[in-house]
């Protein structure tokens, strides 16, 4: 990483909540009812709003909302050859535990036909740019630092290998691994040539591989309803994103691993829990320039478990989550503060960022959050950052 940033960087994950008006120009325009040069014009002047709205509280790396993303992942299915968007109801035939996925969308309370998603049924390679778009809307309102947040290649991977279709055009998802991280470098090096030197690789499933005990909770994978064995797929992962981190290295760009516990509902009840202790070997293995991770609730654990680890500690910054996304109540200054100097106890303030948890809205159709709140909490987020960087000056 060629590029040194302040201590106490503040940054946002990604995703943004989409208005009524542009989600409805969504479907008029995939109905024919809307031109794509009007549907752009809402989608610019939303995109205008996110990162207004990042400036006035001081963001220091913006974002631009995933706005035209259906989610974090499925929007892929558009930009690549060989993938098709499902929803849930369309998979379902072609599982091989079709009453233990429909248990799981029960638990989840997601319903079947809203939630989508990219599958693999032919050969994959990209018919165009992935981000190019999103970041030329950035581009027309700010000059300042920005973050382009792709799906991880695990989670792609993993989302797309549905084996009773992927199969017939993979001999393995492995096989099928080869090329996400083929078209993951072709769209970093294209990033890189616009001028982009932070990005984002979203890898939320990690921690559905060692928290769900072998039994599925991600509606996200339907690869996952396969019985793996954590290890197992704990390597792969680390292999695919090792591949792709070292590539990024190799560019002097800044990787920043993004890992949740899930973000589709605002029930922390349903919510995945657990420390990242079992994720700690892949994460020394990979060694992005920054660890993205969720840490404003007891669901993840203490620091410990993660710093007291030497490589992880002298290597990695920390993108410390100190926003929980998914709650209305604001994050006092105060206790932003308190978990940082947490933080600093094991950090130097270099090797110390501070983001929510997540994106406040993952899925178009199911926000966590609303832009007065995510005001409100950025405003706190801001008055934090600006206290320890008068301490710690």
């Amino acid at each position: 990483m060629s590029k040194h940033f302040l201590p106490f960087t503040s940054s946002l994950i990604g995703s943004m909540p989409r208005t009524k008006e542009l989600l409805s120009g969504k479907r008029r325009l995939q109905n024919g009812q809307l031109s794509q040069e009007d549907y752009e014009a809402i989608l610019l002047r939303e995109t205008e709003e996110v990162i207004r709205l990042q400036e006035r509280n001081g963001v220091d790396i913006l974002t631009g909302g995933e706005l035209s993303r259906d989610n974090y992942v499925s929007f892929v299915a558009e930009k690549l050859e060989g993938a098709d968007m499902m929803s849930m109801a369309d998979m379902l035939p072609y599982m091989e535990d079709k009453q233990g996925f429909e248990e799981i969308l029960d638990t989840l309370d997601v319903p079947a036909v809203s939630i989508k998603n990219a599958i693999c049924t032919g050969k994959i390679k990209r018919k165009e740019s992935l981000l190019k778009e999103e970041i030329l809307r950035i581009r027309q309102f700010s000059d300042k630092e920005l973050k382009a947040t792709l799906p991880g290649p695990y989670l792609m991977t993993r989302s797309m290998w549905l084996p009773a279709l992927s199969s017939k055009v993979y001999d393995s998802k492995e096989e099928l691994g080869k090329d996400v991280v083929a078209l993951l470098k072709e769209e970093i090096e294209e990033l890189r040539q616009m001028g982009v030197s932070v990005i984002q690789l979203d890898e939320p499933v990690l921690t559905e591989v060692v928290f769900s005990k072998g039994k599925t909770r991600s509606f996200m994978c339907a690869a996952l309803s396969e019985k793996k064995d954590p290890t197992e797929e704990l390597e792969f992962a680390a292999s695919l994103l090792k591949e792709v981190v070292d590539f990024m290295k190799e560019k002097e760009l800044c990787s920043v691993l993004h890992v949740c516990r899930g973000n589709w509902s605002k029930n922390e009840g349903i919510l995945l829990t657990g420390s990242y202790t079992p994720l700690v070997p892949l994460f020394a293995k990979v060694l992005p320039s920054v660890l993205a991770l969720e840490y404003s609730t007891k669901r993840a654990g203490d620091l410990s478990s993660l710093l007291e680890n030497a490589a992880i500690r002298e290597n990695c910054i920390l993108g410390l989550g100190v926003i929980n996304p998914r709650v209305d109540v604001v994050e006092s200054g105060e206790s932003i503060v308190e978990r940082a100097e947490e933080a600093l106890q094991y950090l130097p303030k270099e090797r110390l960022w501070l983001n929510p948890d997540c994106g406040f809205a993952t899925f178009a159709n199911r926000p966590v959050n609303e832009f007065p709140c995510i005001e409100a909490k950025l405003q706190e987020l801001k008055r934090a950052q600006d206290f320890l960087r008068k301490k710690y000056s």
